[in-house]
């Protein structure tokens, strides 16, 4: 089975670069600059920061869905981000990570999860888009729990 996986618009982040730091503060955004590769992995581009790059940490609902199911959690956005990773390769960014895999139907309810280590997601990934009443699978980062990325049938 083909995947198509999907990064967050960067057009819903980029005003937030213009802001200044106390501006992003009062919005709960706060930007910082990493020190370590990997460890700020871009929502939009699916791809760790490098050290030295300033990236944006704030609270992003990834499931928005009216259902019980509705969630938000913090991600990371790099500034050098300009469009949203969209494709069939695995991303760069599950890579040597535990991730946590979600899975909804057309409502929004979750219907199963499970967790797989890297780039053995994409067996999990097929046995459960396998199944007839799955419509997409949220896949997190399992340590810290942030949102990493959409994950549909091609």
């Amino acid at each position: 089975m083909r995947f198509r996986y999907t990064g967050l618009d960067a057009a819903l982040f980029r005003e937030l670069f213009a802001l200044g730091d106390d501006e992003l503060l009062a919005r709960g955004v706060r930007r910082v600059t990493a020190d370590t590769r990997p460890g700020f992995p871009c929502r939009v581009s699916l791809e760790d920061a490098a050290p030295g790059e300033s990236v944006l940490l704030l609270a992003f609902e990834h499931q928005p869905q009216a259902s019980p199911y509705r969630s938000s959690g913090p991600i990371f956005v790099r500034e050098a981000a300009k469009a949203a990773y969209d494709g069939s390769d695995f991303p760069p960014v599950f890579m040597g990570r535990l991730l946590s895999v979600r899975v909804y139907d057309r409502e929004g309810m979750m219907v199963d999860a499970d967790i797989a280590e890297g780039r053995q997601a994409e067996t999990l990934f097929s046995r459960m888009l396998a199944q007839a009443d799955v419509a997409y699978l949220h896949v997190h980062n399992a340590k810290r729990g942030c949102y990493a990325a959409r994950v549909e049938r091609a």
